[in-house]
């Protein structure tokens, strides 16, 4: 499963590094909306969160489903601005047509194998928004029928609602981060100067790797999704609050956009969805999890394991092979036997519960 994105036309001079108010904003937005989605910035939602006035923490309710779960369309600008202000008069100069479908379009719509939905226009792409916001709940309900029938109303409610926030709290956390994200933003310019295209977009994450022919850009994500840069280029939008989303916009007939988190010397790389899948696959089978018990709690050979669990010496050592492969284990070497033991800090990684019930 991954994000495909077609970069065989696109040149140096077509990628853009650069950050984004309107993006960063969005990007804090969701971390008050799902702080357990970003544990090492709770501290900072809690903090944020009680010193909302209650009538803003209200209004960010209603249009919450714009930043919950993914990023609409609006919050991802494909020429990033200065400032918060200068953003939100580029959003203002959209025509109500775009700005709802974009609105709309994460939440509301459908994929785009009938094209890009045009809810102002269509009669059944404004009843299937209507349909998909109303599964999410009656307040998305009302938002998304307000975007349908006052789109000039809501777009001004939410150009007040955005401002009302950097007074409140953006304006604060966007000085503490700017200088952060403008550095990473020049040294991927840079790289992308010196280096080239390739060397440039494959420092954004881990997660981002070019074919064999480097052709295409592929975002390691558990989504299946394709795009093209084509002429549009691309923008690549650095943030500090992000992390560990990976967010890309693929809109056909849009500048794509991937905004990604930047990253710090203490953090550790990024797992694979291929990795996570082999380590998950590794421990499902009973016989392995028995045996992760006895490794988390020390050193064992493959004949220890073989006698403790009942198997022949095969039978260990293809279960041993199999959580090797996944990275689970490591080895160490004892005079003429091998031990194995479980890798702590790896398997905490997949969850703190599961390393507990190793450990009770």
């Amino acid at each position: 499963m991954s994000v495909v994105l077609d970069i065989s036309r696109l040149e140096p001079r077509q990628v853009l590094f650069a950050p984004s108010p309107l993006s960063e904003l969005a990007e804090m937005l969701h971390v008050l909306s799902a702080p357990d989605h970003h544990p090492g910035l709770r501290a900072w939602a809690t903090a944020t969160a009680t010193g909302l006035s209650s009538g803003l923490a209200d209004r960010l309710a209603e249009a919450d489903f714009l930043w919950h779960a993914t990023r609409a369309d609006i919050l991802l600008p494909a020429r990033p601005a200065a400032t918060l202000a200068e953003e939100l008069d580029a959003l203002d100069e959209r025509d109500d047509e775009t700005f709802v479908a974009s609105a709309l379009e994460i939440s509301c719509m459908a994929q785009y194998h009938r094209g890009v939905p045009q809810p102002l226009i269509s009669a059944k792409d404004a009843q299937e928004a209507r349909e998909r916001a109303a599964i999410r709940g009656p307040r998305q309900a009302a938002f998304a029928d307000r975007l349908l029938t006052d789109p000039r109303g809501v777009r001004a409610w939410l150009r007040r609602l955005f401002q009302d926030c950097e007074r409140e709290f953006f304006a604060d956390a966007w000085h503490d981060a700017r200088t952060r994200l403008y550095a990473d933003a020049r040294h991927k310019t840079e790289l992308l100067r010196r280096k080239g295209l390739a060397p440039a977009l494959t420092a954004i994450s881990p997660a981002l790797q070019l074919d064999d022919q480097q052709q295409r850009l592929v975002i390691d994500k558990l989504v299946d999704g394709a795009g093209t840069t084509s002429d549009l280029g691309l923008t690549c939008i650095p943030t500090a609050f992000g992390r560990p989303h990976l967010v890309t916009m693929i809109t056909p007939g849009w500048r794509p956009v991937i905004q990604y988190p930047i990253t710090t010397p203490d953090l550790p790389r990024p797992m694979t969805v291929n990795l996570l899948q082999a380590r998950l696959e590794a421990l499902a089978h009973p016989v392995r999890m028995r045996m992760c018990r006895a490794l988390a709690r020390g050193s064992h050979t493959t004949g220890e394991l073989a006698a403790a669990h009942g198997l022949t010496a095969p039978e260990a050592s293809r279960h041993i092979a199999r959580l090797k492969k996944a990275g689970l284990i490591t080895t160490q070497r004892r005079g003429r036997y091998v031990g194995y033991q479980l890798d702590l800090n790896t398997v905490a990684r997949l969850g703190s519960d599961f390393l507990d019930s190793l450990l009770r």
